[in-house]
């Protein structure tokens, strides 16, 4: 055991990186261990399912800072897997059998791809993204005519679909639900991103599941859908989610729900161990209920965060939800929480952009979500982003009349 108690950062991924670095930032001048399994220093993830797919990216440019920035700042990087943590006694186990005493301890783990339960799931070429290896694996399929099917109508599978079809292949979306993008945006929008990927070739399957997978004659996989119909692919992408990495917290007995629980400073339910990034269940700023956040803004906002308050500051996390997608030459963003929304009023931008408005049952503007080319929309709705993040009171009739300038309500 080492005799100094060290700032430990379980998770070397975005937000763990960004932790530590933020620790320097703020004066800690002791040690700090940033655990991971993966050998790559903390790297952002956007770009897996865009920039590197399309080969417009390589693994270096993903990286939060350059390897020398880490080690100036003296941040020892372990590659390893934690087996346990006391929080009473503040020590760590590693599972080669080395053990860390922490003076404040932060879960970063992120989640868990969800895995297909059909058979054949295991089958070589069904995949899932999550990591830079994941994404370099992926990239080497995308070749010309490949046939690449994807699990999931969601963000990650219909940005990997996007991307596949800028490589020149073949894709095939399969989704459960009515629609895509289930409640993450309104129907309307919804659909506009169906018809953009249809006009690129993208076939779409609504209501469809696959029951099990097998291999075809030729060597490829054979899809049986749960209605009997057989589709076939070469490689077969799994899409549907991630379940919070939340193993270590809940054998170490802190309050766990699908996600581990903290509280607005983003300490868990064990003094001086704190929960940041996909695996944090954090209290909403409009309803003080517990919420998931899997997004870039969140790791990189709540990371920050976690870290002053690993130093004691003592500081609440109030930062605005948000996020967004590139698809094509089309860009969706949604900030806030409009699933709170009881109505919603739409602006219609120039060109094919427009941007929706939600407001609860108080009236309380509590998201906005746009769509449409970058270039139309972008500062309507970094002007939206504001209008939501102020709190002030807003008209709906007046955020939906394109002749009041959004500047002038914020």
């Amino acid at each position: 055991m080492t005799s100094e108690r060290v700032m430990a950062i379980v998770g070397a991924g975005h937000v763990g990186g960004r932790a530590a670095q933020t620790l320097r930032e703020a004066g800690w001048r002791g040690g700090i261990a940033l655990i991971g399994a993966e050998t790559h220093w903390p790297y952002e993830r956007p770009p897996l399912s865009k920039g590197l797919l399309t080969g417009k990216r390589e693994a270096a440019q993903c990286q939060l800072r350059p390897a020398d920035a880490w080690q100036q700042d003296r941040i020892e990087h372990i590659v390893g897997r934690v087996q346990s943590f006391a929080p009473h006694a503040r020590t760590l186990q590693m599972s080669d059998g080395r053990t860390f005493a922490y003076e404040a301890l932060l879960l970063a783990t992120g989640g868990h791809p969800r895995q297909l339960a059909i058979p054949g799931a295991q089958l070589e070429g069904v995949v899932a993204l999550r990591t830079l290896d994941d994404a370099a694996r992926i990239e080497r399929r995308f070749v010309p005519d490949a046939r690449i099917m994807l699990i999931g109508g969601g963000f990650i599978g219909l940005e990997v679909a996007a991307s596949a079809r800028a490589r020149g292949c073949d894709v095939t979306v399969l989704e459960g639900a009515p629609r895509l993008l289930g409640r993450c945006v309104p129907a309307s929008i919804a659909a506009r991103v169906h018809a953009l990927h249809a006009s690129h070739g993208v076939r779409i399957h609504l209501n469809t599941m696959p029951g099990s997978i097998g291999q075809a004659d030729d060597g490829a996989l054979a899809v049986t859908l749960t209605n009997g119909d057989v589709l076939t692919a070469d490689t077969v992408i799994v899409g549907i989610g991630i379940d919070p990495a939340d193993e270590l917290a809940r054998d170490a007995g802190l309050c766990v729900q699908r996600g581990v629980v903290v509280d607005a400073s983003l300490e868990t339910s064990a003094p001086g161990v704190f929960a940041a990034g996909d695996v944090a269940l954090f209290p909403s700023r409009y309803t003080a209920q517990l919420i998931r956040q899997e997004t870039w803004h969140n790791a990189e906002t709540q990371a920050r965060v976690a870290a002053r308050n690993m130093l004691g500051a003592g500081e609440a996390y109030r930062a605005l939800p948000w996020f967004w997608s590139d698809q094509y030459d089309h860009q969706l963003q949604v900030a806030g929480e409009p699933a709170l929304g009881t109505r919603a009023v739409t602006r219609a931008l120039n060109g094919d952009a427009e941007i929706h408005f939600h407001f609860d049952v108080n009236a309380r503007l509590v998201g906005a979500s746009g769509y449409g080319t970058a270039s139309a929309f972008v500062k309507e709705m970094r002007l939206a982003r504001m209008l939501v993040d102020s709190g002030n009171a807003i008209a709906p009739e007046s955020v939906a009349d394109i002749n009041v300038a959004l500047k002038s309500l914020v």
